[in-house]
């Protein structure tokens, strides 16, 4: 959690809080991408992308 902190500190006082928004959706999908690795929903959210 340390690394959020500090990267959203960074986009912060250089003026590139629009970079937000981005890199919050990539954790999202790469959050659900790796929770369904081995479940039995993967095939169909393989399917989304």
């Amino acid at each position: 959690m340390e690394f959020l902190k500090e990267l959203f500190i960074f986009l912060k006082e250089r003026k590139k809080l629009w970079l937000a928004p981005i890199i919050i959706v990539m954790l999202i999908l790469g959050g659900l991408l790796i929770l369904a690795h081995g479940s039995v929903l993967a095939p169909f959210i393989y399917t989304i992308f």
